[in-house]
């Protein structure tokens, strides 16, 4: 497959990750007064992923995600001349979407564009939390999915199932960690709409990118290790 196609994928990938993940709180978390709240958005953002998967996996390997790519490089299964295309790529379709969204959201009447489903800690955490607070759950909740992409898209794992184990840890991801972050783990995702949101977000956004990668590099380490044919 060549690298221009690989790239599209990872844009509109990316792009429907953004837009309905996102969408799901910014359009229907508390609509019109219970809405879906956090648990249909937790699944809204695990089905953008299975949704992908299945549709763009074959082409791109769907990583979405530049913690994903780079945990993937980290752990052998990705091409060191492909890994900037990949982010590049999965910022501009999170962008993209973003900017969509921000299109729809503020042709409401009383529009306020507030967090615009940013991530963020402390004043910005949905229910108060510190930086150690958001920084430990990020890293921990990211080394968590690389672990979940790496075991099911293994060889050896079950085929055809690794979407639903994918996006399934992505929604238990949410569970967990939206009252602390609102939930990243992917730094294309919350660049996104940090650009949008009528906050401090941007300054906050380093933690973003650090912690998810961090995590993802530490799990694609250890699966260097864990998933190798050779005993140690």
């Amino acid at each position: 497959m060549s690298l221009s196609k690989k790239l599209i994928a990872e844009f509109i990938g990316t792009f429907w990750l953004v837009f309905a993940g996102c969408g799901s709180a910014l359009l229907a978390a508390g609509f019109p007064e219970v809405g879906i709240g956090f648990v249909g958005v937790s699944f809204a953002f695990g089905l953008t992923v299975l949704t992908m998967a299945y549709s763009i996996g074959h082409i791109s390997g769907c990583h979405l995600n530049p913690a994903v790519s780079i945990g993937l490089w980290i752990a052998d299964k990705f091409e060191t001349k492909e890994l900037i295309p990949y982010i590049v790529a999965q910022i501009v379709g999170g962008v993209v979407g973003a900017g969509m969204l921000y299109l729809i959201v503020s042709g409401k009447a009383g529009f306020e564009i507030g967090g615009f489903a940013s991530n963020g800690y402390g004043e910005l955490s949905p229910d108060g939390y510190s930086v150690i607070s958001a920084f430990v759950i990020e890293l921990v909740l990211t080394f968590m999915f690389l672990f979940i992409i790496l075991g099911s898209t293994s060889d050896k794992a079950p085929a055809g199932f690794a979407p639903i184990a994918i996006g399934l840890g992505l929604t238990l991801i949410h569970l967990v960690s939206i009252p602390v972050t609102n939930t990243s783990v992917n730094p294309a995702r919350s660049t996104a709409v940090a650009l949008f949101a009528d906050t401090s977000a941007i300054s906050q956004l380093w933690l973003f990118w650090v912690a998810p990668i961090l995590g993802a590099i530490i799990a694609g380490i250890l699966w260097r290790w864990l998933g190798s044919e050779k005993d140690s």
